[in-house]
């Protein structure tokens, strides 16, 4: 049962396969064998594969499945194609073009198998440019919100500044009061005389002014430390959004870029392999000397197609004897009398009915 399983797989006909030797049949169970075991690596590779697109298991081995399918029907396809021949260099061009698709379908399933064997590595390589992203994502929100904090900063330092030297101005204009008063420094007079009085209401002046532009610039400085507050929020809030699609950056994609980034010669091996269990039912065949079975095969095509040829010939001689027939046939009527009577009376005819249709149209017209 196992062995017919295979032998249909193989894409051979059974029906002259089936009188050929055991050992002949068990070569061709062994290519279908071949041809089964790389569509069901197929489907595996293409489910994980699908898998990290979709993350959903079902979904993954649904079109997993087909997807093996159809790789199944393509090399059952191959392989059933590749007739031996009694020339090498026609059965190697005959070959050529299914090795190359056979080398396409191995790099097809082996790329999410090397995903899967060095998913650890990968996920090391993701991990490294999820951190770079992270830190390049927070550079360039930070430059869209640091010019603004930058300016507001500097706004606030430049009332602080005012502030400062207005407190400047008041404590000399202290130090000139006070000074008066001890007979220190301007009239050098002890005691608290006209002079101090108008120096001690300049203080006071100033100081009154420094209290008012105290409370104007609090109000300032707090509604600019509001705005910077907002705009630092803005900006947590901003990374915090786009993280998720740094954290979510794992796709296909992004893990076939990562495996680009290790070293190639292991992949190159894994390839290699997928490509020796690809080519090696067409390796075989190229390979293998003509067996029982090729030699059925062209035996039952050669006699259809000698059959096919001998039909045609047989209709080209056919209408070729027709046709002459038909020439000397009407070649001796031409010259009977009858038959030339009967044509000159139907030519007139025709003529004398022309004319009067022709009469009918010029009357029409007038």
């Amino acid at each position: 049962m196992l062995k017919q399983f295979f032998i249909l797989c193989s894409g051979a006909d059974t029906d002259i396969l089936n009188d050929c030797s055991n050992g002949e049949q068990n070569k061709y169970a062994g290519i279908g064998a071949t041809v089964f075991f790389t569509a069901v690596m197929a489907t595996i590779a293409a489910s994980y594969a699908l898998f990290t697109v979709f993350d959903n298991l079902y979904t993954a081995i649904f079109f997993g499945l087909i997807w093996g399918l159809l790789i199944f029907n393509l090399d059952r396809y191959i392989v059933s194609t590749i007739k031996k021949r009694d020339n090498v260099i026609s059965e190697i061009l005959q070959a050529t073009p299914r090795i190359i698709l056979a080398i396409i379908i191995a790099i097809v399933i082996s790329k999410p198998l090397e995903l899967k064997i060095f998913e650890k590595e990968i996920n090391q390589v993701l991990l490294e440019q999820k951190n770079d992203l992270t830190l390049a994502n927070q550079h360039q929100i930070a430059e869209q919100y640091n010019p603004k904090i930058a300016e507001l900063e500097t706004e606030i330092s430049s009332l602080q500044s005012q502030i400062e030297t207005k407190e400047s101005e008041v404590n000399a204009l202290y130090d000139t009061y006070i000074s008066e008063a001890e007979g220190t420094a301007g009239t050098n007079l002890l005691g608290k005389g006209p002079v101090y009085k108008e120096k001690r209401d300049k203080h006071d002046a100033a100081l009154t002014e420094l209290q008012q532009l105290k409370t104007v610039t609090t109000t300032k400085i707090e509604a600019l430390e509001t705005q910077i507050a907002t705009l630092q929020d803005n900006y947590t809030t901003t990374v915090e959004t786009s993280q998720p699609i740094i954290d979510n950056f794992d796709g296909l994609m992004a893990r076939i870029t990562a495996l680009g980034a290790l070293p190639w010669l292991p992949s190159f091996f894994i390839f290699l392999l997928f490509l020796a269990i690809e080519t090696s039912p067409i390796i075989a065949k190229l390979l293998a000397p003509k067996s029982e079975f090729d030699y059925k095969l062209q035996d039952q095509e050669t006699a259809i197609k000698t059959w096919t040829l001998q039909k045609v010939e047989e209709r080209k001689l056919l209408i070729k004897t027709d046709n002459t027939i038909n020439n000397k046939v009407y070649n001796e009527v031409a010259d009977e009398k009858d038959i030339l009577n009967y044509k000159r009376k139907q030519a007139r005819i025709l003529m004398q009915n022309q004319a009067d249709a022709f009469l009918k149209q010029q009357k029409g017209i007038l």
